[in-house]
């Protein structure tokens, strides 16, 4: 269990599978919380299954979104089961869950019926598309998310290109980050009032937040805007160009910026250039700039543009790939890559938590749980005997690892 962190002490099972669900649930761990993930039987969350990659077996997906929690497996068709479940949620401050809308109201487990035997619960649901409305029923992934939210058709290089989906998940990331904030605010009401209630968020929800600058240019000219690759719908210039040896990022989107730009790139008459004289110009002729400026940066590679940028103190960075990123050194100075213990594979890199306390700071003290690891453990702790558990294991009704 965790030992530190503002959460400590708050009690989350987490009913949730595949990733907006254990994203919520892993974010209330690193602050402190006890999380208890309970996986179906058989097979577990469908993330195990999700390889390659694997280290030595285990799923590297499966691993990265469920450390610092403990897991036990438990048989929801069985009524001998869902009573082990009960026990677990008749105590518990917070229920994350992410299946379909009504699966746990078929298991007589849904929010109405938890909240008879406790009040307090606070219970948090992850749908596709939200509890309401005409789409409630529908199952829903990421994908299907984004491509609904709008976000796959202003991401892209530009009109008459195939439609692209980010590449992460950002709907599903999003959604538990929203399950998260929601659980915290809920928690807080709880602390003022005792009652507890019903947190609801989707994956649709989680996507649409993500398009604000380009609803804002709809809800305002009523004309739906287009994929623009690395570009600003809104400021310019703010995207990648290319260098003699790669990518940069350049975000000089305000006119101090772009005044230090040209400067530095030796080309001090673009400012007073009629087509570049402003935001509002510069976006008009957005595709005269970019060519411009692609080709003086091409003279030279990309560290040598970025050290006259970052000594003007124009925001600049490398397009780093992913292995990049993960030895970059702020990212290293600021633990988002940590060593865990993992029970069967020993020391484990993962990512670090990203929210940081001065009072009450976060730590990261174990692997991902192998498939009920820590049944016996968490029963125990709720007062079965070893005979009884023993009993459930033989019947099906609980995994042991």
């Amino acid at each position: 269990m965790s030992t530190s962190g503002p959460l400590l002490g708050l009690k989350v099972i987490e009913l949730a599978h595949i990733m907006a669900g254990p994203v919520c649930g892993q974010l209330l761990a690193d602050m402190g919380a006890d999380v208890i993930k309970v996986e179906k039987v058989p097979g577990g969350d469908d993330t195990r299954r999700m390889v390659p990659p694997e280290v030595d077996g285990e799923s590297a997906a499966f691993m990265i979104l469920n450390r610092n929690k403990r897991g036990t497996a438990i048989n929801l068709k069985s009524e001998d089961g869902r009573s082990v479940l009960r026990r677990l949620l008749a105590t518990a401050d917070v229920v994350i869950e992410n299946y379909r809308v009504g699966t746990m109201e078929a298991l007589g487990l849904g929010y109405e019926t938890l909240r008879q035997q406790n009040p307090a619960l606070i219970y948090c649901q992850i749908t596709g598309f939200g509890r309401t409305g005409p789409y409630a029923d529908r199952p829903g992934f990421d994908l299907i998310a984004q491509g609904m939210s709008g976000l796959m058709s202003v991401t892209g290089e530009g009109a008459g290109r195939p439609p692209i989906k980010a590449g992460v998940p950002v709907g599903d990331i999003s959604a538990g980050m929203l399950a998260a904030m929601g659980v915290l605010a809920a928690y807080i009401h709880r602390l003022k009032t005792g009652e507890g209630q019903l947190v609801d968020t989707s994956l649709l929800e989680g996507s649409i937040i993500n398009t604000a600058w380009v609803s804002a240019i709809f809800l305002a000219t009523g004309v739906s805007p287009q994929a623009i690759g690395s570009a600003h719908p809104m400021a310019a210039p703010y995207q990648a160009m290319p260098t003699a040896n790669g990518w940069i990022n350049i975000g000089a989107a305000n006119q101090a910026n772009w005044l230090r730009l040209v400067e530095i790139i030796e080309m001090p008459d673009l400012a007073q250039d009629e087509r570049f004289v402003d935001n509002a110009l510069r976006m008009q002729n957005l595709p005269a700039l970019v060519e411009i400026l692609s080709e003086r940066l091409r003279q030279h590679n990309t560290a040598d543009w970025l050290r006259q940028l970052e000594a003007a103190g124009v925001p600049a960075s490398p397009v780093l790939s992913i292995g990049e990123m993960l030895s970059d050194p702020q990212v290293i100075a600021r633990d988002m890559v940590v060593e865990v213990e993992h029970s069967r594979l020993g020391p484990t890199r993962t990512l670090g938590s990203p929210v940081k306390f001065s009072a009450t700071p976060t730590h990261i003290s174990r692997g991902a749980p192998q498939l009920g690891e820590h049944t016996r453990e968490i029963l125990g702790e709720y007062g079965y005997s070893d005979s009884e558990i023993e009993a459930l294991v033989a019947a099906g009704d609980v995994i042991v690892g």
